[in-house]
């Protein structure tokens, strides 16, 4: 048995006498981390109150190393049996021993350096064998570090794992709509402390992530959004913003690809169809083109004359102004309508209806003979199955005979020659045949296929046989029209009267005409309230060729209009306003665009370029107002011009008048009449109203208007010419030329030019003219007198005085 030394028993008592492993305290507990206090807060009127405050503090915490825990202990177990003089030995020979390997090592590696660079392998692997013994040997010396521990391995396997994770996240880039990694937590629990790991995404997130990248990876196949092909409806003009509704994508992207297009446009601006169709096309969409003008299918009228049942001819009577056209229609309808026309000149187109002895009906249309108009000769011979044309036997072939001829031919309307006026004396029918010939109208007299009629509107000559002639044409054309069906025709004639508004004159084509039809007429419409006939009486329904009045549209269209009716209010409103855009962008008579053209005239007046005559015109049906206007905006030349500025049909009403106030504009009526308020403001402000019956008294008072705004014409006339013998200078007065009338006449105030070696040196006025010192107002040639010029003395002998005088002429409009 060993004996325990002295020392031995010193350390067992020690570590008798050393503490029991064991807690602090009763209890297991952490060690409390809020502080806590009271703090005494005062309020307004004197009042405080205690307040509790509690300190929180953030506990940290450190991750436990077990690897440094390890080496602590192994180390004081091995040097434990040791004294401290022994273990500082050991290290001392331990270090010496390294560095005495280290410094060998250097040396040999000097050694190598110091040879040539070419070393040969084995040298090279003996070399490395001694550089594997020594690292051995130095890996003997120092301790070799612990295995790592389970607790480590795990840990940083996790932290390679999240790594990899995220280089994968970084590659993907999802969108996942929230940064899950950084987001802020309220509370840290103790596991959370511990745990280094960032909060884990849902497998919602995960799922939606995941159908996202499917959908943008996929080139197709049923997972994958098939795009939705639209059929886009484009109109002339459309916006931006109402496009992208229609394609149903974002206005920012229409805006995109307008620029890459070269269009900058906005999403309230509006671009034309053409560009929208290439938008659409560039989307993948189906394209339909749409127009403004179709709201207007579905109302052409289509006058064919091979269906339906016979109807009666619609003859025109055409000719020269006072040829007899309307007294040979009062000749055939035993009236006088002449003695109701306004200087025996008919200035409307009328419509009537006759039967013959064989109970034939005719619709006959009467139209104006004088050149203003020619637009409604143009219009008759239009809606017009055959022309009679009106020739005076004792006049022959007139102008506008001519332009009847013309307005028939490109109607390719048949003509029936009437000669009227065989019983006036000088009448010479043969004459009119052979003048016709210059103009195509060939008689059957000659080979031709006009039919010629001598007839006498005053005696009734030969009526019958005209007649008879107009039925054989309509026959041959076999003139046939469809009864059944929605109306349409062409309108006649429009005017307004007192008590019973707007009526119009139509001529039906196709289809039946009833009462409480509504009725689109050019740019206006409205619901039929009443028929008339040409006589006055009610009808209850038209048929084709028969010429009716019309009540209840709720404006005056224009004559030659087409008219046709509809299913209802809503499309006859529709074509109305479309009508009335395209009116207003063509029409120049419109009421917009006049007033345009008046700021214009007024500034080409200001600037002195042309003088303007505005004129307001109303008159009793619209035919009128289109010839007079037509007829007055002939009248004008470089310096002036008349200007319409308003012209309409009906009554003169107060807005006429104040329009007429502020554009000083002459008011023209023309067979209508102003009402009680009108007349007033008319008064007041003097404004003169013009009346007329009659339109060639419109155009000579126009035409006279119009010469007095032209600039007077100015004429120079020679007089004479003076030599100056001497000149004399007078006190107060100045120089006074002594002269001798060498040619003409020189008389008082007059214009001088004075001409020195034949240049002009001074223009001016002749102040002076005295004969032996006495003022006189006129000198002959030969004479001798004094004169002096105005402002002017720089005179000399032998200077020549020409003598004029300017005269200033009235021009008159041609």
């Amino acid at each position: 048995m060993v004996e325990k030394t002295p020392d031995t028993k010193k350390e067992e008592e020690n570590s008798k006498s050393s503490k029991k492993l064991g807690f602090s305290s009763p209890r297991l507990e952490l060690k409390k981390t809020i502080g806590g206090g009271t703090v005494r807060q005062s309020f307004s009127h004197g009042r405080t109150k205690s307040v509790s405050v509690e300190v929180k503090k953030v506990r940290s915490y450190k991750a436990f190393d077990a690897t440094k825990e390890a080496q602590i202990n192994n180390s004081n177990n091995k040097d434990k049996g040791l004294s401290e003089e022994e273990t500082e030995a050991r290290l001392k020979a331990i270090n010496n021993s390294i560095k005495k390997k280290e410094s060998v090592l250097e040396e040999k590696i000097e050694e190598i350096n110091k040879e040539p660079s070419k070393v040969s392998e084995e040298n090279k692997k003996e070399s490395k064998k001694e550089s594997n013994i020594k690292e051995k040997e130095i890996n003997d010396i120092i301790p070799a570090p612990l295995k790592e521990s389970d607790s480590d391995k795990s840990i940083r396997l996790r932290k390679e794992e999240e790594a990899e994770e995220k280089k994968k996240s970084t590659k993907k880039q999802l969108s996942l709509g929230r940064d899950f990694g950084k987001r802020r937590q309220k509370k840290l629990s103790i596991n959370q402390a511990f745990e280094d790991e960032e909060r884990q995404r849902s497998l919602a997130s995960v799922r939606r992530a995941r159908e996202r990248e499917k959908r943008v990876n996929a080139g197709g196949g049923s997972e994958a959004t098939k795009k939705i092909v639209r059929e886009v409806t484009i109109p002339e003009v459309i916006s931006v913003q109402e496009l992208a509704n229609r394609m149903a994508t974002r206005s920012s992207e229409i805006v995109k690809s307008l620029m890459k297009n070269g269009v900058l446009a906005t999403a309230t601006q509006t671009i034309d169809g053409d560009t929208a169709e290439l938008v659409v096309i560039e989307f993948g969409h189906t394209v339909k083109r749409v127009s403004d003008a179709d709201v207007e299918i579905g109302l052409e009228t289509v006058v064919d004359s091979s269906e339906g049942e016979k109807r009666p001819p619609v003859v025109t009577v055409m000719g020269h102004v006072d040829h007899g056209k309307t007294s040979l229609l009062d000749a055939i309808r035993s009236t006088d309508i002449v003695s109701k026309e306004s200087g025996g000149i008919t200035q409307h187109i009328g419509a009537y209806q006759i039967e013959t002895k064989d109970k034939q009906i005719i619709t006959f249309i009467d139209t104006p003979g004088h050149a203003a108009f020619s637009a409604m000769r143009a219009r008759g011979a239009n809606i017009t199955d055959i022309v009679v044309l009106v020739v005076a036997a004792d006049d022959s072939v007139m102008p506008q005979t001519i332009e009847a001829i013309q307005h028939a031919l490109e109607a390719k309307a048949p003509i029936v020659l009437a000669i009227n006026k065989i019983d006036t004396p000088g009448s010479n029918p043969l004459k009119v045949k052979q003048d016709l010939l210059q103009h195509n109208v060939i008689t059957e007299d000659v080979g031709g296929e006009v039919v010629a009629v001598e007839v006498s509107a005053l005696k009734k000559t030969n009526i019958d046989e005209l007649l008879s002639v107009i039925n054989l044409q309509s026959e041959l054309l076999e003139l046939k029209a469809v009864k059944e069906g929605d109306a349409s025709g062409v309108v006649v004639e429009s005017r307004v009267d007192a008590g019973r508004g707007v009526v119009a004159t139509l001529l039906v084509s196709r289809g039946t005409l009833k009462i409480g039809d509504i009725v689109v007429a050019g740019a206006n419409w409205g619901r039929v309230k009443a028929l008339l006939d040409y006589k006055g009486d009610r009808r209850k329904l038209a048929v084709p060729s028969e010429p009716v009045e019309i009540l209840g549209l709720n404006s005056v269209p224009q004559a030659g209009d087409q008219f046709a009716v509809v299913k209802s209010e809503s499309r006859a409103r529709e074509v109305s306003e479309y009508r009335q855009s395209l009116a207003q962008k063509n029409n120049p008579l419109t009421a917009r665009t006049t007033v345009t053209n008046v700021d214009q005239m007024l500034t080409q007046i200001k600037q002195g370029q042309r003088k303007a005559l505005p004129i307001i015109l109303k008159t009793d049906v619209n035919g009128s107002m289109e010839a007079i206007s037509a007829a007055l905006r002939d009248l004008q030349n470089d310096e002036v011009t008349s200007q319409i500025i308003l012209s309409g049909v009906g009554a003169l009403n107060e807005s006429d008048i104040m329009l007429a106030v502020s554009s000083g504009a002459i008011v023209v009526a023309f067979n209508v009449r102003a009402d009680a308020p009108a007349k007033k403001i008319a008064k007041q402000h003097n404004i003169e109203i013009k009346y007329y019956s009659i339109i060639y008294n419109i155009l000579d008072d126009i035409k006279n208007l119009l010469s007095g705004l032209m600039a007077p014409i100015e004429s120079e006339v020679f007089l004479g010419y003076a030599k100056i013998k001497k000149v004399f200078k007078i006190t107060k007065i100045g120089k006074i030329a002594g002269c001798e009338i060498t040619e003409g006449v020189v008389k008082k105030n007059i214009k001088v030019r004075l001409l020195r070696e034949n240049v002009v040196i001074h223009e001016g006025d002749l102040s002076t003219l005295k004969h032996h010192q006495k003022e006189v107002d006129e000198v002959k040639e030969g004479m001798e007198c004094g004169m002096a010029l105005e402002n002017y003395e720089d005179i000399k002998e032998g200077d020549l005085i020409e003598c004029f005088e300017i005269k200033t002429e009235i021009p008159t409009l041609k």
